[in-house]
């Protein structure tokens, strides 16, 4: 007759973070051994010697703590916004399968000053031109990005190791609404995800590691349904993939232009190449195609707009006390790869010079950041990002955003190997079309326990 029980088969291991080890060295990961259940369900008894057999299941049960914790372990992503290696670990006494269960409580706090950014995160585009009394000071506390997460790994005959996962956080309302919303969800094998994961036009560890949620400007960390391939090659030196993902299009259509549903998914590629022990230095060549459907009043047609983006990024690590990151970027009609411009309207825009025609809109932007680890477990990093958009067939208008600037720096010390505490300040700054300019300020604290 089979029973259910559970057996505790390892300890969590509290470890200081390491300056050797980059998972450890930024705050998105916590740095303590999870603890793996096991459950498993045991067979009739057949083998006359209980002591054997005992000592046969521990064994057995002790391969699958260490398959289970490096199955999770393996499976958590360096890079901006990652989760940390979770506390709890499930497995059967096989680890035919494990599932995790993940998260943190993360506390912003913000002060603004010398005017302020009229957005939950600072956003260069959203600085106010015009200083009004309620322009000039502000303060914040923000929890919306403390985040759940949920992992499962399967080590399948047929399909290999298959993963599945979905995150949440409660940034899916209005501003203070705390309403949760599905930050992504999708299931990976073969060298295949299918769902919704961050885009695949995204250098992960390109970006630097900061307070404010949002990140540099000229960053382009965001999400989309998908269905993507990816795969290694000699020794994990190369990487490469090639992705088709759902179309989003932010446009200015005026009087002559109208919506209509868009046809073509977006076509992101990308080729990287790593080195040094741990592959932790890479640099990327990565590239997106996008076809822009609308409707034309004016002319009674369906218009559709190439729309197209290059980017070179990279994350190297010079010794084990200096990191630097970087990328940059070109291309028309790619508002959704740059954070600053993601929802302002400028895929495409109608012909300064015929309004009844329509033109995708030159844009580029570029960042570059280091982080310096002081001790093993405390290190600053800052940097300096900027976004502009180009003129083309003739004057745009003279409020019509130009560019955008984003300076930052910090510091993080990680108080325990799941405990995080952090202080940044940051400079945004807005010039539009006619040389109107306008900054922001703000001071970010943030503190953040991982489990």
């Amino acid at each position: 007759m089979k029973r259910f029980f559970l057996f505790f088969a390892a300890t969590a291991v509290s470890a200081t973070v390491s300056a050797q080890q980059h998972r450890l060295q930024r705050y998105d990961h916590g740095g303590a051994e999870p603890t793996v259940y096991i459950i498993s369900v045991s067979e009739k008894e057949t083998i006359s010697c209980p002591s054997q057999n005992a000592q046969q299941d521990m064994i057995m049960k002790n391969a699958a703590v260490k398959s289970a914790i490096d199955d999770h372990k393996k499976a958590t992503r360096d890079g901006f916004q990652q989760v940390a290696i979770p506390s709890a670990i499930f497995a059967d006494k096989r680890n035919t399968f494990s599932f995790a269960i993940g998260g943190d409580i993360a506390l912003r706090a913000a002060y603004s000053f010398d005017r302020i950014v009229n957005n939950i995160d600072v956003v260069p585009y959203d600085v106010p031109m015009a200083l009004t009394p309620a322009d000039k000071q502000e303060i914040r506390m923000d929890a919306t990005t403390s985040r759940l997460f949920i992992r499962g790994i399967a080590n399948t005959q047929k399909l290999g190791q298959v993963h599945i996962y979905m995150d949440f956080d409660f940034r899916g309302g209005l501003t203070g609404s705390y309403t949760p919303r599905i930050r992504s969800g999708y299931v990976q094998m073969l060298g295949l995800t299918i769902g919704r994961d961050v885009t695949t036009f995204c250098d992960l560890t390109a970006s630097p590691t900061t307070i404010d949620f949002q990140g540099p400007n000229a960053y382009n960390f965001r999400f989309a349904t998908m269905i993507r391939y990816e795969r290694s090659f000699l020794d994990n030196h190369l990487k490469a993939g090639v992705a088709a993902e759902m179309p989003s299009v932010s446009g200015t259509y005026g009087e002559t232009l109208s919506a209509i549903p868009q046809r073509v998914p977006d076509f992101p590629i990308y080729l990287q190449y790593s080195w040094g022990e741990n592959r932790d230095s890479h640099i990327r060549a990565s590239a997106v195609f996008r076809d822009m459907y609308l409707y034309n009043k004016a002319r009674n047609t369906e218009d559709d707009l190439f729309g197209w983006g290059v980017q070179f990024s990279g994350n190297i690590h010079i010794t084990k006390y200096l990191e630097l990151f970087m990328n940059g970027i070109y291309g028309e009609g790619i508002t959704r790869y740059i954070n600053d411009l993601m929802g302002s309207g400028l895929d495409f825009i109608p012909r300064p010079d015929d309004a009844t025609r329509v033109q995708a809109t030159p844009m580029f932007g570029w960042q570059v950041a280091a982080q310096v680890n002081i001790l093993q477990n405390l290190f600053v990093s800052g940097g300096y990002s900027a976004v502009n958009v180009r003129k083309k067939n003739g004057v745009y208008a003279e409020d019509m955003y130009k560019q955008g600037q984003y300076i930052f720096g910090n510091v993080f010390w990680n108080l325990t190997p799941r405990f995080v505490l952090g202080a940044e300040y940051l400079y945004a700054h807005r010039k539009n079309m006619d040389g109107l300019k306008a900054h922001a300020n703000r001071i970010n604290i943030l503190a953040k326990y991982s489990f």
